[in-house]
């Protein structure tokens, strides 16, 4: 580990192109909830570990038993407010003959001990790279998180580090499964007069349907009222609405909602859809906390009875 980088090598007895070729396998010792080609000169992949943490990586460099190079393009934590941390880090796989064994350096050019994640990420990639890509080079069998299931090496991380905790510590949070399938549930929740109506004579005006549109919401003559902006759409996996006004008239501060978000992540689990909503920036500490908690309860009940 460097100071400006996070760094770790390991020794293998195989030959450099063995090792070229494992670490191209990423499925075998990463994750096997990987979308796209792995293995290709600036193909892109999105991987994906519940909701708990995505990214899309562009291979920007490929050199036969030498070197492979990922950029990291996008990139999500549900358990940390910097949403820019990992984006724009560039991933190297350095592979170099050392005496009768060969050497791979992994690096996350940008990873350091000043970011919000660097003790998480740094037990997952010394797990991924020291275990399970070890054991791909070595035994032609490594140990990536299982294709939508409980993968038992990031449940141990999430119960180490409280991650679930962290997540509530960011925002209201309310998840449900539905049998419905994913691309439903995507159209379903993109449109928000399906869900965010029917308790309090709501109002709403304007478009959520791709990305950039607006609409404004009121409720309770008045009382409330916030505009939105939609600012994500990931296809079937991801929807968050960013609050650009925010008036609810009956607090000290009526503008606690300007600069949170709203946000649905949607992945397959166990055959079924699982959909976790998160107000993010709807704390505790602030005064509309629970009435606004209490409100989005039961709108989502009744999301989830839809949703049956």
């Amino acid at each position: 580990m460097s100071s400006k980088n996070f760094t770790t090598t390991i020794l293998v007895d195989q030959a450099p192109k063995d090792v070229f070729k494992a670490v191209n396998n990423v499925r075998g010792w990463w994750s096997e909830n990987i979308d796209g080609d792995t293995d290709k000169l600036n193909a892109m992949f999105l991987y994906h570990y519940k909701d708990v943490h995505t990214c899309k990586i562009k291979i920007t460099e490929l050199i036969p038993g030498k070197k492979v190079v990922w950029q990291v393009l996008e990139n999500h934590f549900n358990f940390i407010n910097d949403d820019t941390e990992w984006k724009g880090d560039d991933i190297v796989f350095d592979i170099r003959k050392k005496g009768k064994q060969t050497q791979l350096q992994f690096t996350q050019m940008g990873l350091t001990s000043a970011d919000e994640c660097y003790n998480v990420c740094y037990d997952a990639w010394t797990g991924f790279i020291a275990n399970s890509l070890d054991k791909l080079i070595s035994t032609g069998k490594g140990e990536p998180t299982p294709k939508d299931t409980d993968g038992a090496f990031n449940e141990e991380l999430i119960e180490k580090w409280k991650l679930n905790d962290r997540k509530k510590a960011n925002g209201f949070t309310f998840s449900m499964q539905t049998s419905q399938s994913v691309e439903k549930v995507f159209k379903t929740l993109l449109d928000v007069r399906n869900w965010w109506t029917g308790l309090y004579g709501e109002q709403i005006k304007g478009d959520s349907s791709i990305l950039n549109d607006e609409f404004t919401f009121k409720a309770g003559n008045g009382v409330h009222y916030t505009k939105q902006k939609l600012i994500e759409a990931e296809p079937n996996k991801r929807i968050v609405w960013l609050v650009t006004e925010s008036n609810l008239n009956f607090l000290n501060k009526p503008d606690e909602w300007k600069g949170t978000k709203i946000c649905f992540d949607i992945a397959k689990q166990s055959g079924k859809t699982k959909v976790t909503f998160m107000h993010e920036g709807l704390v505790p500490k602030i005064e509309c906390y629970n009435g606004c908690a209490g409100a989005w309860t039961q709108y989502l009940e009744n999301l989830e009875k839809r949703l049956k």
